[in-house]
């Protein structure tokens, strides 16, 4: 428990500032749809001249943004970034930061075995992203329901938000167990960091590319757009299960790796 408290204070700044950040891109997104609503003009005219690469680059799917939970799936795959870059750098950090910090030796010469250490910091980082999503997830029903104009938004938001914290998780894991196998664990959270840009770029190609489509099952961004939980039917099995596979199978691997890792002290 002091383990979980003493990481839970080590990260509560930084969860103060991720927080501001998802509120101010939740703000700023539907103050910019309010603009474009008072404007007159028909905002999917607008999208319809637009080359379909730059829709893909963009994130911009088959979304009705004349309404509000239309503009917010726009915008949500700019809170899904953010929310997964903040969990793969903090699922890294927080298995890294003893051997980083030099303070391997002190902590590991306490009568507290290396799984009950692990445990205590992913329950904080789990915590730590659960908070996140659910700041996010309250601003985002607020703000979009300011602007819905009586459209019902909660049961939408809630479903992407289900989505968003799966994501979270994998994408924790990753880092927690990059972490874990690297002999130079300090790296790992660039390397989480990577592994994410390169799986968004890979959901870009498959929306520039339908040749490519079966590729979607190794990138985590194709798990739950949008598009897809929010107007297509909500989460498919399969992914919700690779999913679940996933995380178990990287959990697994954070605690074996770490359990068996020389430290640097």
């Amino acid at each position: 428990m002091n383990i979980f408290l003493k990481e839970m204070k080590s990260h509560r700044k930084s969860l103060i500032f991720w927080s501001i950040g998802m509120f101010l891109m939740v703000a700023s997104g539907m103050v910019k749809y309010e603009s474009l609503a008072s404007s007159g003009q028909p905002m999917n005219d607008m999208l319809a001249g637009m080359p379909k690469s730059m829709l893909a680059v963009l994130g911009i799917g088959d979304f009705d943004i004349s309404t509000a939970t239309g503009y917010y799936g726009l915008l949500f795959i700019y809170l899904l970034l953010m929310a997964t870059i903040h969990a793969a750098m903090l699922g890294a950090t927080i298995i890294a930061k003893e051997e980083r910090d030099k303070t391997s030796e002190f902590l590991f010469v306490k009568p507290v075995s290396r799984n009950r250490v692990i445990t205590a910091k992913l329950l904080s980082a789990f915590l730590n992203i659960l908070l996140l999503n659910l700041v996010t997830f309250v601003s985002s029903v607020g703000l979009v329901g300011k602007f819905s104009n009586g459209e019902v938004v909660t049961k939408d938001i809630a479903i992407t938000m289900v989505g968003m914290f799966i994501l979270q998780l994998l994408f924790m894991v990753i880092g927690s167990s990059l972490a874990a196998i690297k002999k130079k664990s300090e790296s790992a959270a660039s390397l989480a960091t990577g592994v994410l840009l390169l799986t968004y770029v890979i959901s870009v190609a498959i929306d520039l590319n339908e040749n490519i489509e079966s590729l979607k099952y190794l990138t985590p961004f194709k798990y739950f757009e949008a598009k897809n939980v929010m107007f297509g039917g909500g989460f498919e099995f399969i992914f919700v299960l690779l999913s679940c596979v996933l995380i178990a199978v990287l959990t697994l691997a954070t605690f074996l790796f770490y359990k068996k890792r020389d430290l640097n002290v």
